[in-house]
């Protein structure tokens, strides 16, 4: 079990979920969670990595990004109802509107950062703080290693990554990045992606799984949770970060 610390970003507070391990410490892990905020299932993740050996930080970053986090948590549950998929679909659209303002991407880098730095201070993190996002977390991702030269390792799961070459270029760390094959929009933007990575000298590294779409990774999801590769992308999150971190 772990607990909440509190934080200021862009003139706002607020707050992280620290797990730490109980044995030899490895490093330090920002994990960055879905659209639906900091539910349990992110905090169940932070303390994964804690029994993995790293100090997890998991920030809410819902009110920096101007979102409701009990309507969009209620609306995620309710896409476990496949009739009411139709009909939650466009209110989820409705609900992240917030999303499309740069002023919003700017307050959410900002409290990412604001972890990050926290994380890096510590004796445990100092040149060892990583970052692993899920969806909207792994679009963070992607920018937190698009600015942060001191970050060791990034893992975004499913994340967008919008950027060109010369914006690739500021990544310092290598990155290690997962999709599911159903999952089009990203999957048909990642050839561009490998390309523009390529060009900017980045060491990115990435898994495709067949029969997996979007947030295969989340277990609390029973429409999109794929066990297996699940449990790859884990193991290799796990080895990735032992090369980098350890």
């Amino acid at each position: 079990m772990g607990t909440m610390i509190d934080f200021t970003a862009a003139g706002e507070n607020f707050q992280a979920y620290r797990a730490d391990p109980q044995g030899p410490i490895k490093g330090a892990v920002v994990v960055i969670h879905e659209i639906w905020g900091l539910v349990d299932h992110i905090k169940d993740v932070a303390d994964r990595f804690a029994e993995a050996g790293y100090v997890a930080a998991a920030p809410d970053l819902m009110g920096l990004a101007g979102l409701d986090a009990v309507l969009l948590a209620d609306l995620g549950a309710g896409l476990a109802d496949p009739a009411a998929r139709n009909e939650i679909q466009p209110r989820i659209r409705a609900a992240t509107v917030p999303l499309r303002s740069p002023e919003t991407a700017a307050r959410v880098q900002a409290g990412v950062s604001e972890v990050f730095n926290y994380l890096q201070e510590t004796p445990e993190g100092s040149g060892r703080t990583a970052v692993v996002g899920f969806c909207f977390g792994g679009t963070y991702s992607f920018a937190l290693a698009v600015g942060e030269s001191r970050l060791a390792a990034a893992v975004p799961f499913y994340g967008h990554a919008t950027y060109d070459a010369a914006e690739l270029a500021g990544i310092a760390c290598p990155v290690l990045a997962f999709y599911g094959e159903e999952d089009k929009a990203l999957v048909e933007a990642l050839p561009t992606l490998i390309t523009t990575m390529g060009e900017a000298g980045v060491d990115f590294t990435y898994t495709v799984f067949a029969d997996a779409g979007h947030a295969f990774f989340n277990d609390t999801s029973p429409l999109a949770y794929r066990p297996e590769p699940a449990a790859i992308a884990w193991a290799q999150t796990l080895e990735f970060l032992g090369q980098h971190l350890d």
